[in-house]
C-alpha cells in the first residue's frame, strides 16, 4: 500500500475498469480492422486498425477514449463494408 501512495503522490493513478474494458475492445477491432485491411490491400483499414489500437496510448481520459473509439469504430464498419 506504500507504493501505491508514493505512486500517487507524484500524479500517477491507475486507469478504472471502464478504461481498461475500453482499451481491450477498440484494440480488439483495429486488430481485425488491421488484419482485413492487410488482406485486402486496403490502406485505409490497415491504417485506421493501427489508429484503433494505439490510441489508447495516447488518451487518459476515459470519456475521450470512448469517444474517440467509438467514432473510429463506426468509420472502420462504414468503410469495411
Amino acid at each position: 500500500m506504500n507504493d501505491l501512495n508514493a505512486l500517487q503522490s507524484m500524479g500517477l493513478t491507475l486507469p478504472s475498469p471502464a478504461y481498461i474494458l475500453g482499451a481491450i475492445i477498440f484494440g480488439l477491432v483495429g486488430f481485425a480492422a488491421f488484419r482485413q485491411g492487410r488482406k485486402a490491400s486496403r490502406r485505409d483499414l490497415t491504417f485506421a486498425g493501427l489508429g484503433l489500437m494505439l490510441y489508447p496510448y495516447a488518451v487518459a481520459q476515459t470519456w475521450l477514449l470512448w469517444l474517440v473509439g467509438a467514432a473510429l469504430t463506426a468509420w472502420v464498419v462504414w468503410k469495411w463494408n
